[in-house]
């Protein structure tokens, strides 16, 4: 599996699945997600887990998840991906996971692991009385598709009887699912006059939604998930030195020659904890850093590019066990002259990393195109080691048209602390020694993510 393809391509913007009436699923990139899925599933199914990816494209990972059969996997990979079903049926709007569930009926595919997690959405969702009142031919197609129309008509006549723990149930429904108490009186919901349900339709489009058993629709938000996924990130209408994250902030103040005892207390406290939001780095990182004379800045931007650099470099020394740094330029606290990056990344080839990134705003300044053609030279004097090109900016809208140095090189650009979370993973993606550290941290991201969905399940 091409890690930082796979990853990119996941983050990417990509319009909607759609089931147009009587046509086939309309999934661009189909072939994309098997061929991934294919060489590594639970690698796959952990990186669409990751910070940054598009939620039609996390529907569209849930979509191979659920299609593909799991036989020949090993029980550790089936548990993986039966978590991560789970948070992303939890985790994705409830109308992007009903229309993988509609195409999961279009595609035919209904194995063992597709019929609990269609089952546990439609009748175990934290919201599933407002959904089956909004939605509820769609997700009747769903439970039918699962069970088979037979066998789910059996069941829905055996409940309306008042069977709640027959043989036939248990084989049949009960044993795909954690909490039949709550789920039986659902499948008669189901059932129930197609006009009733035609009715309801119109409250998941308008402000006045018709209130569902157990006043479900109180907190019902159509296009909220109950799981929250990715951090809500608030961004400031006007961009500051000093409004870009705790450290940078803080490296703001003592550049400007605020208190530096207090500051260097508050800066350790900062730095320590953005860290141990990581697992450790085994392997080698050389950061080229640059300090020239741009990143300080002028006026009121004046220390925000550099500090923000300089917050990356203080959270990497924590998280790699082994941090190699090539300033070019000056250093952090007096950056001056120009910009020769491409001596700085031969520099730090020369020390043997796994992985080489360059941090910089991008102009380069003293020989420009030359970190181009260095680049570019590298795989024919035999040297693999991968370089990526980590742009320092002001905003997350800073315009880059004469700030790519080296176009062919992987980049990304980063302008908040909370910008890390989605930046090492990249990093780390493009080297043999970060596959360890990538999977460690998307399995820790799962274990907590199943941790909440169980808390909801509670609670429901």
């Amino acid at each position: 599996m091409d890690t930082p393809t796979l990853l990119t391509h996941l983050e990417t913007r990509t319009p909607p699945l759609a089931l147009p009436r009587g046509g086939t699923l309309c999934w661009d990139d189909a072939d994309f997600h098997r061929a991934a899925y294919t060489d590594d599933p639970e690698g796959y199914a952990l990186l669409g887990l990751a910070p940054g990816v598009g939620s039609w494209q996390r529907a569209r990972v849930l979509l191979q998840i659920l299609a593909a059969s799991q036989a020949g996997l090993d029980d550790a990979t089936r548990a993986t991906l039966a978590k991560t079903a789970r948070v992303l049926t939890l985790a994705l709007p409830p109308a992007h996971v009903i229309t993988v569930l509609l195409a999961l009926r279009r595609l035919r595919a209904n194995h063992k692991h597709t019929t609990r997690a269609a089952l546990r959405f439609v009748l175990e969702h934290p919201h599933a009385d407002a959904l089956i009142a909004a939605r509820r031919p769609a997700l009747l197609d769903c439970f039918e598709h699962a069970l088979g129309k037979a066998t789910a008509r059996g069941c829905a006549r055996r409940i309306a009887e008042g069977d709640t723990g027959s043989d036939y149930l248990q084989r049949r429904l009960l044993r795909f699912l954690t909490a039949p108490r709550a789920a039986l009186p659902r499948v008669g919901a189901l059932y129930q006059a197609a006009a009733a349900g035609l009715a309801a339709t119109r409250g998941i489009h308008g402000p006045h939604e018709p209130h569902g058993p157990h006043g479900a629709h109180d907190r019902y938000d159509p296009h909220q998930p109950p799981l929250a996924i990715d951090a809500v990130r608030e961004r400031p209408q006007t961009v500051t030195p000093t409004n870009r994250g705790d450290i940078a902030a803080t490296l703001v103040h003592l550049y400007r020659g605020g208190p530096a005892e207090d500051l260097y207390v508050a800066l350790g406290g900062q730095i320590g904890a953005v860290a141990a939001t990581f697992p450790r780095f085994e392997g080698t990182l050389a950061l080229v850093l640059d300090a020239s004379a741009s990143m300080r800045g002028h006026g009121d931007r004046e220390w925000a590019i550099l500090s923000q650099a300089a917050a990356l470099r203080m959270v990497l020394s924590q998280v790699c066990a082994r941090l190699e740094v090539v300033e070019v330029g000056g250093d952090e606290r007096t950056p001056r002259g120009a910009t020769d990056l491409a001596m700085g990344v031969l520099d730090a080839l020369s020390t043997g990393p796994d992985l080489v990134a360059v941090v910089s705003d991008g102009y380069e300044n003293l020989f420009p195109g030359d970190l181009a053609r260095v680049v570019a030279t590298l795989p024919r004097a035999g040297i693999t080691t991968p370089v990526v090109f980590c742009h320092a900016l002001f905003t997350g809208s800073d315009d880059l048209t004469l700030r790519r140095p080296a176009p062919a090189l992987p980049q990304r650009g980063f302008w908040h602390q909370d910008d890390f979370a989605e930046l090492l993973p990249w990093m780390f993606g493009h080297c043999e020694a970060g596959e360890p550290w990538l999977r460690d941290t998307l399995h820790a991201r799962l274990d907590l993510l199943d941790r909440r969905a169980t808390d909801l399940a509670r609670a429901a």
